[in-house]
């Protein structure tokens, strides 16, 4: 499920708070890495049991237009598509994820005002309507259905990261690459496939990947930014964004400790991490300063490289 980009944005986070708090041993970083890793997982599952207790929602109101004295037209014969949808029955039915969610006390009762305005948000949407109102019904619309509403009613949705941040410090920023999974997985379910869940790392090495490349910066960071000094004229480095310098010294350990990793694909990736974590003129200083030295180790034999496709895209 983690991707390599996700597992630096981690990596990322637990060496700059180390280093900028001084506290904390080295196994105690690498065990707050890995239960960060583990909390991606949990939120995956959180949020794909969402869309059941909106489905409660619509149910309740179903169920309380019935009991008027005297129903409208629409409350009399309710337009029951939506809490029939085939996808939302296939979660409600999967046994994985009711039993991950239960044991881990991960439910939407506690939110349930958040869930009630998740659907009257999405029941205003041009979308639902299109959906309810829509002469074929079948297992592929009802799945779009559920995708459109990850989509559209949870990315600017300052309630539901304000709780998720509450839930889990570990939480932040994971929330938009989580829905992107889930969409995906929802996208090649068929009508009788099974809803498998994803492994919590997207490739077996991933674990050892995030690992030494956590404990090589740590280890090795003051050596690293003295290495940046040299790199640097007018080196003073209170006057850096210590975002750039974590950036820069994640930058140098996974390119001495990876071989395989093609220059390119590191450079490029801790100048997008720039982008969203620095300043706005940190991705063209990572990028130059990383450049540098990357170029200078890899002269003095530091830095090698092996295998085939050492330059490529984004992993």
């Amino acid at each position: 499920m983690i991707n390599r980009r996700l597992i630096r944005v981690k990596v990322f986070k637990i060496l700059f708070g180390r280093v900028n708090s001084e506290s904390g041993s080295l196994s105690g970083a690498v065990n707050d890495l890995l239960t960060s890793c583990e909390k991606s997982l949990e939120l995956y599952y959180f949020i794909l049991s969402l869309p059941v207790a909106v489905k409660k929602v619509a149910e309740g109101k179903i169920e309380a237009g019935l009991k008027k004295y005297q129903p409208s037209a629409e409350e009399a014969n309710p337009n029951m598509r939506f809490v029939q949808n085939a996808l939302i029955a296939k979660l409600e039915e999967n046994e994985e994820l009711i039993k991950f969610c239960e044991k881990r006390g991960l439910n939407w009762n506690e939110h349930s005002s958040l869930v009630k305005k998740l659907y009257a948000s999405m029941v205003a949407s041009e979308y639902f309507g299109e959906y309810m109102n829509a002469e074929v019904s079948d297992f592929a619309s009802d799945a779009a259905l559920v995708s459109r509403f990850f989509e559209e009613e949870l990315e600017d949705n300052d309630e539901l990261h304000s709780i998720l941040e509450d839930l889990s410090l570990f939480w932040t920023d994971d929330l938009e690459y989580v829905v992107n999974v889930i969409t995906k997985k929802i996208g090649t379910l068929k009508q009788n496939s099974r809803l498998a869940h994803p492994a919590l790392f997207l490739k077996q090495d991933d674990r050892e990947y995030a690992i030494k490349l956590l404990e090589n910066s740590l280890i090795n960071y003051q050596n690293y930014v003295n290495l940046m000094a040299t790199y640097i004229h007018n080196w003073e480095p209170e006057r850096l964004a210590a975002t750039d310098i974590a950036l820069i010294v994640l930058g140098i350990a996974e390119a001495i400790s990876f071989p395989d990793i093609p220059v390119k694909v590191t450079i490029n990736e801790y100048v997008e991490l720039s982008k969203f974590y620095s300043t706005p003129n940190s991705k063209v200083f990572v990028n130059g300063i990383l450049d540098k030295i990357i170029t200078g180790l890899t002269a003095e034999g530091t830095v090698e490289k092996r295998g085939r496709g050492l330059v490529g895209s984004s992993e």
